[in-house]
């Protein structure tokens, strides 16, 4: 089980606060990282310092937007300063704007696109330098079955997500020689408190997930651990440029009619 280890690892998460990447990084740290979680909302990280450390994690937080390079750049360096070597990288932070492609505003498209695609390359670029002169690293983006699929009204989301599995890709390729390993997790769809309000029998939206899902069942967020776990550890050692779909099997299927049990 020491392949899984991440004891005197220092793993670096963005966004995590709540949802599924506060699981992530609690995973993480049960599994023995040094958590360190970024976010834009001081009161939101707080808070979530706060729940790590109650829990018995090692945790710290910086305030900065992943979008902002120059914002970054400091905060990274500020990060490697304070906390030592970095040796894992999770670009979680993201956001998504549900708006039919006709009527959505090119800003509103360009932010999605910005905090999605651009923060991650922001992220793996300053973090990758570090990890490239330290000889090794894990890098772990978290795409989403939208990287594969479309879907109503996330035209910018799955652009971004779309782009995001390729950069995984392209990293990949680029930093294999550095010892570094570039991977990604695609969720599939989770009970979070953004979706409790639609997962009720008798829901449209409910019924559609769990008959179109071969596990039957949504996702609860602890399923999430093992994939950040395993790709963050040395356990990935020879695993590069991979998307691992965490989804119950939703993209191994066309589905089943709805008169099959």
């Amino acid at each position: 089980m020491n392949l899984f280890s991440l004891e005197n690892k220092t793993v670096i998460i963005t966004g995590a606060t709540h949802g599924l990447g506060m699981a992530m990084a609690e995973a993480l740290g049960k599994a023995g990282a040094k958590l360190v979680i970024t976010n834009i909302f001081s009161e939101d990280l707080d808070k979530a310092i706060a729940y790590y450390t109650s829990i018995g994690l090692q945790a710290s937080g910086y305030v900065f937007d992943v979008t902002d390079e120059n914002r970054a750049t400091e905060k990274v360096a500020e990060i490697i300063e304070k906390e030592g070597p970095i040796h894992v990288l999770v670009n979680n932070a993201g956001i998504i704007n549900r708006v039919p492609a006709e009527d959505m505003k090119i800003t509103d498209f360009r932010r999605v696109i910005d905090v999605d695609l651009t923060g991650p390359f922001i992220m793996s670029q300053l973090v990758g330098r570090h990890m490239i002169a330290n000889n090794g690293g894990k890098i772990i983006n978290i795409c989403s079955m939208m990287s594969e699929l479309g879907r109503n009204t996330v035209s910018a989301y799955a652009s971004a997500k779309g782009g995001l599995k390729m950069l995984t890709k392209s990293l990949a390729t680029e930093w294999a020689k550095y010892n570094i390993q570039v991977n990604g997790i695609g969720p599939g769809y989770f009970a979070t408190s953004q979706t409790e309000p639609i997962r009720v029998d008798g829901h449209p939206f409910n019924d559609f997930i769990i008959s179109r899902t071969p596990a039957a069942r949504w996702g609860n967020p602890e399923d999430l651990g093992g994939a950040a776990v395993f790709l963050a550890s040395e356990a990935s050692n020879f695993v590069n440029g991979h998307i691992v779909y965490v989804d119950g099997g939703i993209l191994a299927t066309i589905g089943k009619p709805s008169n099959e049990d």
